[in-house]
């Protein structure tokens, strides 16, 4: 089992910057990617960015260049730097890990991030 607390999430205006942090507790060995979807109101959940065991990464398209994803493995913490943020950004940020060996994905509760124009 792995458990997920996420922190980070608020208001910011179009242009400004926030830093998402994800802390992972549990069996965090068998931890393979880690990551950060978000939910905007009416749509579909959508992967914003990933991270392996072994540091490569992969963005969705509309945040490329913006965002960067991160990972601390001896803090077991998964961090996303968001800048120049947008109004189309504005979702439920939720964390996730996916352990490899028992196929399993687990998730945070999510936190709100809201960018005004």
């Amino acid at each position: 089992q792995v458990q997920l607390v996420e922190s980070g999430g608020g208001l910011v205006q179009a242009g400004g910057s926030l830093r998402l942090s994800c802390a992972a507790s549990g069996t965090v060995y068998s931890i393979n990617t880690m990551g950060w979807y978000r939910q905007a109101p009416g749509k579909q959940r959508e992967l914003v960015a990933d991270i392996s065991s072994s540091g490569s990464t992969n963005y969705v398209d509309s945040v490329k260049g913006r965002f960067i994803i991160s990972r601390d493995n001896a803090k077991n913490t998964v961090y996303l730097q968001m800048n120049s943020l947008k109004p189309e950004d504005t979702a439920v940020y939720y964390c996730y890990a996916y352990l490899r060996v028992t196929m399993n994905s687990y998730w945070g509760q999510g936190t709100q991030v809201t960018v005004s124009s």
